[in-house]
């Protein structure tokens, strides 16, 4: 049976087909609208620090903190990005540490000086006591600062190298067992991402540039070039971040002289034992170490200053550049988030998917 359209009929059925077409075209606009709003979200998430990433916190209301090397420090709360610096509160806008005190108190441990966020507004901490240099303690929930100085060293208040003990309600200095004419030996590291370490014995580690001390309630213990066999003639400790491992190992990452391991027994270099030198590798090295970490595998993970990261799985090293997802060779902090990841800090934030980093901030 054949079908007669009318003329009525004929247009009806154009318009149809070109209002289709018209919706889907609409649609289709509208979807990449959705899509390109989408990836402007996620680019305004990155963080605009150019001078690098220095330290994290995840506080305990679940803000995430970012401090930088010289543009101050960055809060993370709801999606959105706020930035702080000394016009803003800060003593310096170089944060070298972030903490979390007993009081939910935020403390930021700077190129100079301390500041606190209670919450409200960041400003400088003044309160300091210089009244029981000697009187060391350790409690569950302190937490310890470098000495004041811009630089290493002590200024005219400290008198003698030593640390900043915070224990909830008061500051105070204690002064470290200098030897005389040895202070380089103590010189309190003013520029790592994690100046103190809470091992699983109960001893609390503090690095320097040419040593580890540690104080275990009783007793100092001081791990400095002498201790590792180094001499004048050879370049020694240079330590710029150090962990104790799940089984109690210590591991110093050192700007020069690679990586150092400690079981509390013996010590090994890292680095010249799996001939990760340059003169080894004759390119990318693990001499120029800045930072270390450990993931929920037990694996080993070092950032360096020109070689990317190298992660050890207890039988291989492995090392990851530009070519795996970083943007750029400097890795200057590693932290654990309380999900158990690593976070890595460079030219932005990033993490390890299993076979490249991605970038997160």
């Amino acid at each position: 049976m054949k079908v007669k359209l009318g003329i009525q009929n004929i247009f009806l059925l154009c318009w149809t087909f070109l209002l289709a077409v018209t919706i889907s075209c609409n649609s289709q606009s509208q979807s990449n609208k959705e899509n390109l709003v989408v990836q402007t979200k996620t680019d305004s998430k990155l963080l605009k620090f150019t001078t690098g990433v220095r330290s994290f916190l995840e506080d305990s209301k679940g803000n995430i903190w970012f401090g930088s090397d010289k543009e101050g420090v960055c809060l993370l709360h709801n999606g959105k990005f706020q930035y702080f610096t000394t016009e803003d509160g800060l003593s310096h806008n170089q944060v070298r540490s972030i903490y979390e005190d007993k009081n939910g108190v935020i403390w930021f441990e700077c190129g100079e000086g301390l500041s606190v966020y209670d919450g409200q507004k960041i400003s400088v901490y003044k309160e300091k006591n210089y009244d029981s240099t000697t009187e060391w303690k350790i409690g569950d929930k302190d937490i310890w600062f470098k000495a004041d100085q811009i630089g290493s060293g002590y200024n005219d208040l400290e008198r003698v190298s030593g640390v900043y003990q915070y224990d909830g309600k008061k500051l105070s200095y204690r002064t470290f067992p200098v030897i005389p004419n040895s202070d380089d030996v103590h010189r309190f590291q003013y520029s790592i991402s994690t100046p103190f370490v809470r091992g699983k014995n109960g001893t609390i580690w503090f690095g320097a540039y040419k040593a580890l001390i540690g104080y275990n309630g009783k007793d100092f213990k001081i791990l400095n070039d002498e201790f590792f066999g180094f001499t004048k003639e050879k370049r020694g400790l240079h330590i710029r971040g150090f962990i104790e491992d799940r089984k109690g190992n210590l591991w110093m990452a050192n700007n020069g002289s690679g990586v150092l391991v400690y079981d509390g027994k013996e010590a090994i270099n890292f680095t010249m034992k799996h001939k990760l030198t340059k003169e080894d590798t004759k390119g990318n090295s693990l001499e120029r170490a800045y930072s270390i970490g450990e993931d929920v595998k037990g694996n080993i993970w070092i950032g360096t200053v020109e070689s990317g990261v190298w992660r050890y799985d207890g039988n291989s090293v492995k090392n990851f550049t530009e070519k795996d997802g970083l943007e750029g060779t400097f890795i200057s902090t590693i932290y654990k988030s309380k999900q158990g990841e690593l976070w890595f800090g460079g030219n932005g934030v990033y993490r390890f998917n299993g076979k490249s980093f991605e970038r997160i901030y």
